[in-house]
């Protein structure tokens, strides 16, 4: 497949991503779309479903998977936003950034995503470098001259991690080995001392992290810098964030580093009175709302508005917000 044809590939699965869609099926007043795979984003949408019908009297609400089939299931959950057929979609801040703009994987496509219009942000998927305890890996320079997994390509860390690289300057000669297995593969790889440090972009707490953690006697290691605050400032997708202290064995302190940021997402089409709910229902019992999921547990209002948020506010939220002093 040359270059030429991969953007009409693209632009033919992004069409049938939509195809067929299931959310015809759905009675609700608001559907909330995930990744299939995605299993915190489908959570965090259960919570906002239980929220909305708490706090809206009368609005029923209901959260779909969407299967990516051939495009990658963050594009055919805004694929779905985008054409009307879901009130709201949750994806990652780098993914609505590429798909508003058309850079990126989009750079190429015809099909435009410029109605897109963000709603608020929510949990972290930071950055994460676990690092065997007696590797001698403190910080991320340390990675330096170290046995790392860098993920298996196309990954999320694997994405991630190449930036951290090309920030940092460094190329696979400047690690002493370089594996690149897949996220299921690493912990094993980690316990047995084939490799020194993996890393991982996800939310957190994080069972297979823990896991790691706990018996391959390794700890979180803090991604900061010079270089780290380039890469941040020169994406907006990606926000600076931490570990939360305590959500892993002998973890007593925070551990800054840096990641994408899930976020909700409408369309320009989307009524006003409609996402207006959607976003008065989360914010003013924002405290209810972070007990739903462990993930949320972090979230704060002024963050929530500007953090990963690439499109702009739709009008519904940018009225709540104005009503409430918050813009």
């Amino acid at each position: 497949m040359d270059n030429r044809t991969i953007p009409l590939v693209l632009g033919l699965a992004i069409t049938f991503a939509t195809s067929g869609i299931s959310a015809a099926t759905f009675a609700a007043d608001i559907i909330i779309g995930t990744g299939s795979s995605a299993r915190v984003h489908y959570s965090v949408g259960r919570a906002m479903c239980r929220q909305i019908q708490r706090e809206s009297q009368g609005l029923t609400c209901e959260v779909l998977r969407i299967e990516g089939r051939d495009a990658a299931e963050p594009l055919a959950v805004l694929s779905h936003v985008r054409d009307g057929a879901i009130e709201v979609g949750l994806v990652q801040s780098d993914w609505q950034y590429h798909a508003f703009r058309g850079t990126g994987p989009l750079k190429f496509v015809d099909i435009k995503f410029d109605n897109l219009r963000s709603l608020f942000s929510l949990h972290g998927e930071p950055f994460t470098v676990i690092a065997r305890r007696d590797s001698g890996i403190k910080s991320l320079n340390d990675l330096a001259g170290k046995r790392v997994n860098i993920g298996n390509p196309g990954s999320k860390q694997r994405v991630i991690m190449e930036m951290v690289m090309k920030a940092k300057g460094w190329t696979r000669k400047s690690f002493q080995l370089v594996d690149e297995l897949t996220e299921a593969e690493q912990s094993l790889a980690l316990c047995h001392n084939r490799v020194q440090a993996i890393v991982s972009t996800v939310s957190h707490p994080d069972p297979a992290i823990a896991k790691a953690i706990k018996l391959c006697d390794a700890a979180v290691v803090e991604v900061s810098g010079a270089a780290i605050d380039r890469l941040i400032a020169d994406n907006r997708f990606l926000v600076a964030t931490e570990v939360p202290a305590g959500v892993y064995d002998r973890q007593d302190k925070p551990v800054k580093t840096f990641g994408v940021i899930v976020t909700a997402v409408s369309s320009a089409d989307a009524a006003d009175d409609t996402t207006y709910a959607i976003v008065k229902s989360v914010f003013d019992n924002l405290q209810n709302f972070k007990r739903l999921h462990s993930a949320l547990g972090t979230l704060l209002p002024g963050r929530m508005m500007t953090d990963g948020l690439s499109a702009p506010i739709h009008p519904g939220a940018a009225r709540y917000f104005r009503d409430k002093g918050m813009m």
